[in-house]
């Protein structure tokens, strides 16, 4: 009997996954546990691994496509079966075709696959970049689009691939195709070949963009956070509190303090963990602000586990991730930022996994970091509130009626309506202000 491989629940509230792309095609054999396949659900990718050894004999959905935990993506059938089944095809067709190694896990190690030197559409041969390079390795369903789209070797050349080890990828190809069909149409038409046009030098300045436009699938983790923060807009009530912060002494304890607490503790002292710590107290003053909305029922936490939004990637251009400090009302200073450091990280190196994000209470933004002066947050759903922390700029304010001048930021805190008054929410700014303010982190 064959194994059907069924979409796990991967964590609470998650209720479908993405498939980014199969590790494993039909035929290839797998062993139990090996990863097969990679699933993005919440913004993190993880790889699934196969539930039982044999070869892969069916594959029900596709790269890009959106399935509901407890769907059945895939079918393994046992190594005997598989063969039999195989043998009896090769009897009728002949012999099956050389596997693809694409741009699967695993494709560093086999021997490039050749396109056959004609395809359906009768365009030219596709294994090489039509200028004497090397083969170019590429999956059946991009050399299905390469034949439907009536696209050459010299084509090749002009693509670059963002696959593994250089290779070309479906959304590669889509890109090329589209952005081929804008050119098209906003060619001009050439001039008259008796009209002399004069020769100018080319400009010093950058270049200018070319028109047209591109297309650019909406598809992977972009999908997943426009989908999680619409259903999050439209689930909550969001109203933004506003309050503006004098953060003199938080600063003058930092600049005095900063080479000395790396030294001891090891780890950078940046404003955030001040901003973790004092939120975290606050919280404890005004539980409601921890709480959530599940089944016309309010859930108060009695425990505080605060989100961080990070960006993934070296320079943070693979979207945005919510990474979890768990119990950080019982850590002190040098917990949270080496907590926080260790975030960074591993969301630089794209290391987080599926339970680094789950279980938070309540989220911290921090859009300051890039000179973000105030802004409303979007609610993480579940959950009722997100504060962000925005900019510190020095800025004049009258203090016992004389002007003075003052590093002040603000504070921004979306709240869900629904559960959280406005009265309440200024409570909880008041006190998160004051913390700030006074300094009253080591008392």
């Amino acid at each position: 009997m064959p194994t059907a491989v069924i979409m796990p629940e991967l964590g609470e509230s998650i209720v479908e996954g993405t498939i980014v792309r199969w590790i494993k095609k039909e035929g290839d054999s797998v062993q139990e546990d090996e990863p097969i396949v990679e699933i993005m659900t919440d913004k993190v990718n993880t790889e699934l691994p196969a539930p039982a050894s044999g070869v892969i004999s069916k594959l029900l959905v596709g790269e890009g496509d959106t399935v509901a935990v407890g769907q059945e993506i895939a079918t393994i059938e046992a190594s005997g079966s598989a063969t039999a089944t195989a043998d009896s095809a090769s009897a009728v067709s002949g012999p099956p075709p050389l596997p693809d190694v694409g741009f699967y896990k695993g494709a560093e190690e086999a021997p490039p696959t050749a396109v056959s030197s004609t395809n359906a559409a009768g365009a030219s041969p596709v294994s090489t970049d039509g200028s004497g390079n090397a083969e170019r390795r590429l999956s059946p369903l991009v050399r299905k689009m390469m034949a439907d789209n009536q696209l050459t070797s010299a084509d090749l050349a002009n693509i670059s691939g963002s696959g593994a080890a250089g290779r070309i990828t479906k959304n590669d190809l889509e890109r090329f195709i589209a952005a081929r069909a804008t050119e098209k149409q906003a060619a001009p038409a050439p001039a008259p070949a008796s009209v002399s046009q004069p020769v100018s030098a080319p400009a010093a300045a950058a270049p200018a963009m070319k028109g047209g436009e591109e297309v650019i699938p909406l598809a992977g983790m972009r999908k997943v956070i426009a989908d999680h923060l619409t259903h999050s807009y439209h689930t909550a009530v969001h109203v933004t509190t506003v309050l503006m912060v004098d953060v003199s002494k938080m600063m003058e304890f930092r600049e005095r303090n900063k080479e000395s607490f790396q030294q001891q503790y090891g780890v950078r002292l940046t404003y955030t963990p001040f901003f973790v710590k004092a939120t975290a107290e606050a919280l404890q003053a005004y539980p409601m602000m921890n709480s959530s909305i599940v089944d016309d029922k309010i859930v108060v936490k009695q425990y505080i586990n605060m989100g961080i939004a990070v960006a993934l990637g070296e320079k943070g251009e693979d979207g945005l991730i919510v990474p979890v400090i768990r119990d950080t009302h019982t850590k002190n200073l040098v917990d949270i930022a080496r907590d926080l450091e260790d975030i960074a990280k591993r969301a630089r190196n794209k290391s987080i996994g599926v339970a680094d994000i789950q279980g938070a209470t309540f989220t911290l933004t921090n859009p300051g970091s890039y000179g973000a002066l105030i802004g409303t947050p979007i609610i993480n759903h579940p959950q009722s509130a997100i504060l962000g922390t925005y900019a510190i700029v020095k800025t004049p304010v009258v203090i016992n009626d004389m002007i003075a001048i003052r590093p002040i930021m603000h504070l921004c805190l979306s709240y869900d309506h629904r559960l959280i008054d406005g009265m309440y929410a200024g409570k909880f700014m008041q006190k998160l202000k004051g913390i700030i303010e006074n300094f009253e982190f080591f008392k």
